[in-house]
């Protein structure tokens, strides 16, 4: 039976690995293995009980997606601490610390097990897939300088920029260059979010030694939405020491933010002058020939075929991110293949009316996306907040987290807080996978188009 065990996560593994960063692939999932599978309980073991309560904590919703996705949605899960004599390797040791135990969890729904290919989601993320305009030529090349020479160049480097225009690709692209040209540097790209977390958690557990050391022990760090610093106290008074020692030894910093320093209320002055200390370059949103090429790469690596005049249309009209612009290329895309229909600038103009009206109304709040998906689907906005796993509620959740990164400028993480606290993970997880849906299932497309023409019709 361990077989089959085996056989379930391996099948359900490279699902999940397309879902999560590769720090928390490498320090959270590449360790797991199947133990067995009796009576629909799947029992995987972990490293660490460390490992154990970050899978309970954060990931059961990703787990669980990969196991249904996988085609086992209907397993119960024990997960099993079991003591590891060999040392984890530094870059992999990402929160090891903390006691063993032979202690086992129950999950219930869906599992993954053994060892898995190491595909990532953010490897897609890399400057030869970055399209450079006037609107971030300058920030692309810092970046690449930075990712060339770390702490060489410019160190602090502070992006800034709205939501949906590439900061983060920015970021992830230093990451995976500085691993594929200097593998013996230790890199960690992190949100806010996460750093706050596994900050809280230190506090909680009082390993605060083992918290620095994981922070200040590594060669470039590379922090998102550094904004959602402000207010924060404690966690400005970590970070600042975190700075100095990084700095101090010559090792790089990166910083994402959608303002400038200046512009983070309540942040600490001496935070502050710190993220000033190096370069500040900003990025605007793309001017039409950036849209064009924009629109261009993604239906290269999507393989979608949209006529020029198409692709013109919609850079012409979508004009605020490149978010929107993935967005409306996918339904169109998506239209034609459903119906089996030649795309025309007629036929976009249509399927798009609700995206490019010059009424369009912009404060769209994630609370009243919330409110709509409920009431489109027959359901009560808490069910959409719950941990229930019904097929329907799932997809209605996942249907409406999609809605919500079309429709506003909100971050994964702030989408996943509406909808019942989830992490970012499982709102990318929910945004890929209906966007996949959409070109397969008449359905799918339906429900999103109906969702989006009901929210901007108030």
């Amino acid at each position: 039976m361990g077989g089959e065990g085996a056989k379930i996560w391996a099948s359900a593994a490279p699902l999940l690995a397309l879902q999560v960063s590769d720090s928390v692939w490498s320090s959270t999932f590449q360790d797991m293995t199947g133990i067995e599978i009796v009576d629909d309980i799947l029992t995987v073991s972990v490293p660490s009980q460390l490992v154990r309560q970050r899978i309970e904590q954060r990931y059961v919703e990703l787990l669980l997606s990969a196991l249904t996705d996988a085609g086992y949605p209907d397993l119960t899960l024990v997960i099993e601490v079991e003591i590891d004599t060999l040392q984890p390797e530094p870059e992999s040791a990402e929160s090891q610390n903390g006691s063993v135990s032979n202690e086992a969890a129950a999950v219930t729904a869906g599992s993954s097990t053994g060892a898995a290919p190491q595909a990532n989601a953010a490897r897609r993320y890399t400057f030869d897939t970055f399209v450079i305009g006037q609107s971030n030529r300058f920030a692309h090349a810092a970046a690449l300088s930075v990712a060339e020479t770390p702490a060489r160049s410019y160190n602090p480097l502070f992006v800034y920029g709205d939501a949906g225009l590439g900061k983060t690709h920015l970021l992830q692209s230093i990451a995976n260059y500085v691993r594929e040209n200097y593998p013996q540097y230790k890199v960690r790209y992190l949100s806010t979010e996460t750093l706050l977390n596994e900050f809280v958690d230190a506090i909680r557990k009082n390993s605060q030694p083992e918290f620095k050391r994981r922070y200040r022990e590594i060669d470039v760090l590379l922090v998102d939405d550094i904004q959602f610093m402000e207010g924060k106290e404690q966690l400005q008074e970590e970070f600042f020491h975190t700075f100095n020692t990084l700095h101090e030894a010559q090792r790089q910093i990166v910083l994402s933010s959608d303002r400038p320093p200046d512009a983070i209320a309540t942040l600490e002055d001496r935070l502050r002058s710190r993220f000033k200390m190096g370069l500040i370059t900003d990025i605007q949103p793309p001017d039409f020939e950036t849209r064009l090429a924009i629109l261009l790469k993604k239906g290269e690596q999507s393989n979608t075929k949209v006529p020029a005049d198409v692709l013109e249309f919609i850079a012409t009209n979508i004009t605020y991110n490149i978010r929107e612009l993935e967005g409306a290329l996918i339904r169109v895309s998506a239209y034609a293949a459903l119906n089996n229909e030649q795309l025309t600038v007629e036929l976009a103009e249509i399927i798009l009316a609700d995206s490019i009206s010059a009424t369009k109304p912009r404060q769209i709040t994630a609370s009243y996306i919330s409110e709509k998906t409920a009431e489109m689907f027959g359901v009560e906005v808490e069910q959409l907040r719950s941990k229930s796993r019904t097929r329907d509620l799932v997809h209605a959740r996942q249907v409406g987290m999609y809605v919500c990164r079309e429709l506003t400028d909100l971050s994964y993480p702030q989408i996943g807080k509406e909808f019942g606290g989830r992490d970012h993970t499982t709102v990318i997880h929910a945004y890929d996978k209906i966007s996949n849906l959409m070109q397969e299932r008449r359905k799918t497309y339906d429900d999103v188009t109906l969702l989006i023409q009901q929210i901007l019709a108030r």
